[in-house]
């Protein structure tokens, strides 16, 4: 973990990278082209990945040959620049999601970028999400949209994600089934199946999929149950009925916490004494049922619809008692209901004799909250300290126009217009907590613009600049320092957003360039911690600015992909919070300088594949006043996976070695902890295999 180490594991890296690159580029002019990958999201309407105006990655998903266990959406989005999504083993508390540095201060949950899973939301109308709850074992396609476009989608200010799951086989597409079993260090065990078949216009998908774990810390295990079910209707060539039922079951997710410094370093795979004393720990119960329809009236017409509800019951213990007459409790009870709907409609026309393409539409989301907090006696709910009903809603509505006004030149621009609120209706009122209810409303326009220049059929050039917003979220907005009540003065922060972007392919090569820069204003930051309440405030001039890349290569056995991304984020103007003042210069917590992913795929037999991944991070700080820095890494994995058939039967035998040569690091950081339990310890050496097969 010393400096001079990660100074040589870095430059090593680099030059094994560099190695690679050599030895692929010398005949990539001599390959056919790679198939073309479609993306939606930066349009609303199915288009080539190349010719998307937008930074924007589509993932292609097979779950059969996937080298991987398929439990957290990290083990998928390497290759694609800009993103940093960071798995903590830690169940309690959920995947760590940023874009370009947006999203970085959550400590759960994800903040600041938009999730959808089959065109249905995963954020809530207050801005936070769940990335968990993406069934993997039947996902298809995961598009990840950076930059000025995003803003299109509302209360999300660095980026979109999307996950699209397998849709049913119609006639004369055959049924199938298939199962997945797998095993691996620290007690993990996963179990999943999929039946899928159907006729000429109607067809079923249920996947089911199980994990467990021991955890590599202690007090870290958990057991989670996913079912993604699937109805497809075509009741004609012309229209698309859809629907989706999603559950999500965490019986048991034990909390480890974080580590101070001098924890990590003695011990990795130790606990924080107060997380056994309290039995730091989660439960969560989510389920969610929707319905998509798409109808075509004709060539240029098309409407989009969706409707969607669910509820989600979370259940969490906390490291601390909760008992002081003005605290919320150490024991956190949620019960949500939500609900939401959508339609937009996409007209294909013509002016000045070229294509024009436009999309209108609104969506409305409501979220219905009760929140209860209990003193957390060594683990046990006791009395009550807490109990309030809160709700969040949203109404948008947007529109977007592209037109190719040249045979190279398409223009874009769109707007969306947001009305957010949130309530709160407090129902436990003492003398030591007084009634915390109130409103507050928040309105805002996103508009976006855009020019690509189709240079020639290898070449791309475009550019977007923009205006977003991020409001806070209900447990942001809270509490107030000095008092119980809401913090009703705690403002959305607004970015005003633009970037310049190359594509290019030859042959089996394609490279990808991007230079974005955004100014926020109003950045929620963390204040202070207040008898277990987290109090808020707005930082004025946050800017983030930076380079993504990203290179692929097919060439016989061999494939290569790279995805580098340099952020420089940085308080621009100085701040106070409790712990002391926050220099104007100071690097955006969370947020590393420098992050690269590398892969070497070699085939050298049919049905075998074999690769060397390596993921590099410089140092990140932890906090706003950049008291300490989690050291940069390099960290090596290798994968293997051998198809062969049986029958009619397609099996894959895979396995996988993480972190080959068994560092230590920090999977993730915990920015601003209060008790300067900074460090997520990832695992060291680790193995898995599993075995999947396909009738």
């Amino acid at each position: 973990m010393d400096k001079t180490n990660s100074q040589r594991s870095m430059l090593a890296t680099i030059l094994l990278a560099g190695s690679f690159f050599g030895i692929i580029a010398d005949a990539a002019a001599q390959q056919e082209k790679q198939l073309e990958e479609v993306v939606v999201s930066a349009s609303r309407s199915e288009q080539k990945r190349f010719d998307a105006p937008a930074s924007i990655d589509a993932i292609q998903v097979d779950p059969l040959r996937a080298a991987s266990p398929l439990v957290n959406l990290s083990e998928l989005l390497g290759t694609a620049p800009g993103i940093q999504i960071r798995e903590r083993q830690n169940y309690a508390q959920d995947l760590q999601l940023s874009v370009r540095g947006f999203g970085t201060r959550s400590t759960f949950g994800v903040r600041g970028v938009r999730i959808l899973i089959d065109g249905i939301p995963a954020t809530m109308p207050d801005g936070q999400g769940q990335a968990a709850t993406a069934t993997l074992t039947s996902a298809r396609r995961i598009e990840i949209l950076r930059g000025p476009v995003a803003q299109l989608y509302g209360n999300a200010a660095g980026g979109v994600l999307q996950v699209f799951t397998a849709d049913p086989p119609l006639a004369p597409q055959a049924p199938y089934a298939s199962a997945s079993v797998g095993a691996g260090s620290d007690g993990q065990r996963q179990l999943g199946f999929t039946l899928a078949g159907g006729g000429e216009t109607l067809g079923g998908l249920l996947d089911v999929s199980r994990y467990e774990t021991d955890g590599y810390r202690d007090h870290s295990a958990a057991e989670r149950t996913q079912v993604n079910a699937k109805v497809l209707w075509k009741p004609s060539a012309s229209t698309t009925v859809t629907g989706i039922v999603n559950l999500f079951d965490l019986p048991l997710a034990q909390d480890p916490l974080g580590l101070t410094r001098a924890q990590f370093e003695q011990n990795p795979r130790q606990v924080a004494p107060v997380a056994l004393t309290f039995d730091t720990r989660k439960t969560v119960d989510q389920q969610q049922a929707g319905l998509v329809l798409e109808h075509k009236f004709d060539r240029s017409n098309t409407l989009n619809a969706r409707l969607y509800a669910g509820t989600r019951e979370v259940f969490q213990t906390l490291s601390f008692s909760g008992a002081a007459a003005n605290s919320s409790g150490g024991v956190v009870d949620l019960d949500n209901h939500y609900r939401g709907a959508g339609i937009s409609w996409t007209h294909a026309t013509q002016a000045g004799g070229m294509p024009l393409n436009w999309t209108v539409g609104m969506e409305a989301d409501d979220l219905d909250q009760t929140r209860r907090g209990f003193i957390n006696n060594n683990g046990t709910p006791g009395e009550l300290r807490r109990d309030e009903r809160a709700n969040a809603n949203n109404v948008d509505f947007f529109g977007q126009v592209d037109w190719t006004f040249a045979p190279q030149w398409k223009a874009t621009a769109g707007a969306r217009t947001s009305r957010v609120r949130f309530s709160v209706d407090d129902r436990y009122v003492t003398a030591a907590s007084p009634n915390d209810s109130g409103s507050v409303e928040y309105r805002n326009t996103s508009p976006v613009l855009g020019l690509v220049w189709y240079a020639n059929d290898n070449l791309n050039l475009y550019g977007n600049i923009g205006r977003g917003f991020e409001t806070p979220t209900l447990a942001e907005s809270a509490y107030r320092s000095g008092g119980t009540g809401p913090n009703l003065s705690l403002q959305p922060s607004k970015s005003r957003q633009g970037e310049i972007g190359m594509k290019w392919r030859s042959g089996t090569q394609s490279a990808d360039l991007a230079i974005f820069t955004a100014r926020s204003r109003d950045e929620i930051v963390p204040r202070a911690t207040e008898n277990g309440r987290s109090i808020f405030q707005n930082a004025d001039r946050v800017e983030r600015r930076g380079i993504e890349a990203s290179w692929r290569n097919n060439l016989g056995s061999f494939s290569t992909q790279l995805a580098y991304t340099l952020l420089d984020a940085r308080f621009k103007q100085s701040f106070s919070n409790a712990n002391g003042v926050v220099a104007a210069g100071n690097r955006l917590p969370g947020a590393p300088i420098h992050s690269l992913f590398t892969q070497l795929e070699y085939r050298p037999a049919e049905g075998l594949t074999t690769a060397l991944e390596m993921r590099l991070e410089s140092k990140t700080y932890v906090d706003d006043l950049n008291s300490e820095a989690e050291p940069g890494y390099a960290v090596f994995n290798l994968r293997a996976a051998q198809e062969f058939r049986a029958g009619a039967t397609r099996w894959t035998l895979f396995g996988r070695i993480d972190n080959v040569f068994d560092r230590d690091y920090a999977g993730s950081v915990i920015v601003n902890d209060g008790n300067r339990r900074f460090y997520e310890p990832a695992p060291g050496r680790r193995f898995f295999i599993g075995l999947r097969a396909s009738i």
